[in-house]
């Protein structure tokens, strides 16, 4: 975690106007109850309701990837992102989304980890660009083609750079880990 407290606090019920209110009412129900990162976004009820917009179609089914794959990428960038709220959450929904727990591990080691199929190795080093240079070469490209179709490899792209601005909110916001989760020692101290 890069910052032990929150710089902008989630909200609790108790402080929601009724725009704030509406504006969580989409992710109250679910097994885990609203998330911190959601109460913290609440704080500005029009862009949550437009990331949750924008944040649904990545998470979804209309999304191309298969959920496995959508995982990879969403936990690769988290993890070059050092936001430890991201890995944490989406560690967690790799495991329900079919990724082992060796898998997530190896997420960490990058593209050269054993084990990675070449799809899986692609969607890794595509993640890796795109942290890096913003940019998918074409080397790379040509290799997600061979397993993707290009709606899927669009959808690498849009997942990549939603996460990467999730983890920027998260990180900048000091969002904190929701109850009971244990943050996951490589990613201490950033």
């Amino acid at each position: 975690m890069r910052l032990t407290k929150a710089r902008v606090a989630p909200l609790t019920d108790s402080e929601l106007s009724a725009d704030q209110a509406e504006a969580l009412e989409p992710v109250r129900g679910g097994k885990l109850g609203v998330l911190n990162i959601f109460r913290t976004l609440a704080r500005e009820p029009k862009a949550l309701k437009a990331f949750n917009t924008w944040g649904g179609y990545v998470l979804s089914r209309r999304n191309g990837l298969p959920a496995r794959e959508r995982e990879i990428v969403i936990l690769r960038i988290g993890y070059l992102c050092k936001s430890g709220y991201e890995w944490t959450q989406h560690h967690r929904i790799g495991l329900e989304s079919g990724l082992s727990a060796a898998e997530i591990e190896n997420i960490k080691a990058g593209a050269d980890a054993p084990g990675w199929t070449p799809a899986e190795a692609a969607l890794i080093l595509a993640a890796d660009e795109l942290n890096r240079d913003h940019f998918i070469t074409d080397a790379t490209w040509a290799a997600l083609g061979k397993h993707f179709s290009d709606k899927q490899r669009m959808d690498v792209v849009f997942t990549a750079g939603q996460y990467t601005q999730v983890s920027m909110i998260l990180n900048s916001f000091g969002v904190q880990l929701d109850e009971g989760q244990t943050l996951d020692p490589d990613l201490k101290g950033f």
